[in-house]
């Protein structure tokens, strides 16, 4: 069984003291391949950086948030090019829009937006988005730049049957987070689940955020990690009503066609620890 984490952030300060262990532990329960977020030049660099030390296992992503859309100028939109254009990168992103935190003016966070639709529209590579509390404004400029998009996905998403229903329309892959796991706030994702095709469902932890809150051992630091896309995987294959084995399957060939990756490297270990780790965790 092999699982893809699509989104999680590794170059995140909270992994600096045991990132090796990190991996080591997604290994073992099964998650063979892992896209690095980039949210932003300097956050990007580092991304690529880690997706070379790990060729074939590590990829990332090179975008600026829409948190830091204000940093996104003439120079650094070039500078952002030139990364997007790099080998280790499969996708252009995170860019979107946050009406929720409003960290950047939201006529500059839908330029910023724009200008990198367009540019990902020029390299020819899919883009990883990020929306909240903007819908309308997000589907009006992501319905704008589609028809020259090699692919989009809807990262996070945690929106109710509306807005699953205007992405599907736009064909926009869908990313499924511990979210689902949230008895606060998740419920409603479990029925939506069923009703996103095969073919545009993927699943990811977002890293070090949205630690599962069902986990039945949490750790200390309340971190989460991509181990526990184990415990993601399983939510959704109940929710779906498939097996682990069969959403494994159909999310990770998802992932791996839209993001363009190649196989995993071998490695016969992971089935069988994965299997444990689902046994102990008693889902």
């Amino acid at each position: 069984m092999e699982l893809i984490d699509i989104g999680v952030n590794l170059s995140h300060d909270a992994f600096d003291h045991d990132r090796s262990g990190v991996m080591a532990r997604a290994r073992q329960s099964g998650i063979v391949q892992m896209i690095v977020t980039g949210s932003s030049i300097a956050i990007t660099h580092q991304a690529i950086e880690l997706a070379r030390m790990h060729a074939g296992i590590l990829f990332a992503t090179a975008g600026i948030h829409p948190h830091h859309a204000t940093e996104l100028d003439e120079g650094s939109l070039a500078e952002l090019e030139q990364l997007v254009a790099d080998p280790a990168v499969v996708a252009l992103g995170e860019c979107g829009l946050d009406y929720f935190r409003d960290y950047s003016p939201r006529d500059v966070q839908r330029g910023a937006f724009a200008q990198q639709m367009a540019l990902a529209a020029r390299v020819g590579k899919p883009v990883f988005l990020h929306q909240r509390d903007a819908h309308d404004d997000f589907v009006a400029i992501v319905r704008e730049h589609r028809s020259a998009l090699a692919g989009a996905v809807a990262h996070c998403f945690t929106g109710g049957r509306h807005e699953l229903e205007s992405y599907l329309k736009l064909e926009l892959a869908i990313g499924i987070t511990g979210w689902i796991c949230d008895e606060r706030r998740g419920t409603h994702l479990a029925p939506l689940v069923r009703d996103i095709p095969a073919a545009s469902l993927m699943i990811e932890t977002d890293a070090p955020y949205l630690l599962p809150r069902d986990l039945k051992t949490k750790p200390a630091a309340r971190r989460n990690e991509p181990m526990f896309l184990l415990h993601v995987a399983d939510a959704v294959a109940r929710a779906r009503g498939v097996s682990l084995e069969a959403l494994a399957r159909s999310t990770t060939a998802t992932a791996r066609a839209f993001f363009r990756l190649p196989p995993a490297p071998s490695g016969g270990e992971a089935v069988k620890v994965s299997f444990e780790l689902l046994g102990t965790n008693s889902y």
